[in-house]
């Protein structure tokens, strides 16, 4: 068995076999941010290739960027700073999970540091905390199953009490992200989703 937790797919689920599946514990994380976790985690046993519409402001708010700066921020967080926690991609979106009261912290403190503007280098974050929800990806990391509106997991959940960045530390990855600089390259651009993040960094 591998020695990375994001390798052992959703047990009970079937045999899913593939590094992007969610854990029986990432997934019943991931089902206590509903009303009724036993119910989610009945559907998945049954449909394990299914999104789900989950609330935000209890197990966790989501930062939603741009896919292209979602991917510079998540690249921040695991080549600079402490990682990140599950990491999603869903309709071109990356949907970053973070510790609750994310949501209604972010907005405020781009704005004091004067990176939330038009302009600023740092596109426009849907930051979803209490009364909010998101579709998360299938449980499933069976890739050969076409996923839903490219819903997916680039980083899965894997245990019950995963760690989650905070506003301040997802301040710091978008203003990052944001100073960057563009680089001309006569060579093809690499795959994107070739990238590989070291979770035990963060452990």
């Amino acid at each position: 068995m591998s020695s990375n937790p994001y390798e052992t797919p959703l047990r009970g689920l079937g045999d899913l076999g593939d590094a992007a599946g969610v854990t029986a514990d990432g997934a019943a994380w991931l089902a206590s941010a509903g009303t009724y976790p036993r119910s989610t985690l009945a559907f998945w046993e049954e449909r394990p290739d299914a999104p789900v519409v989950l609330p935000c402001g209890t197990a966790f708010d989501v930062v939603n960027a741009p896919a292209m700066f979602g991917r510079r921020m998540l690249d921040r967080l695991w080549g600079e700073g402490p990682g990140s926690g599950p990491v999603a991609v869903f309709q071109g979106r990356m949907l970053l999970f973070t510790a609750p009261g994310t949501a209604a912290r972010l907005p405020s403190l781009l704005g004091w540091e004067e990176w939330g503007g038009r302009g600023q280098g740092v596109p426009p974050l849907l930051c979803h905390g209490t009364g909010d929800a998101v579709t998360v990806p299938a449980p499933s990391g069976d890739r050969s199953a076409p996923a839903p509106a490219g819903s997916r997991w680039l980083v899965a959940p894997d245990t019950r009490h995963p760690w989650l960045p905070g506003p301040e530390i997802l301040l710091w990855a978008a203003v990052r992200a944001a100073r960057s600089t563009v680089r001309i390259s006569i060579f093809p651009p690499a795959d994107q989703d070739a990238n590989v993040y070291d979770v035990s960094r963060r452990r």
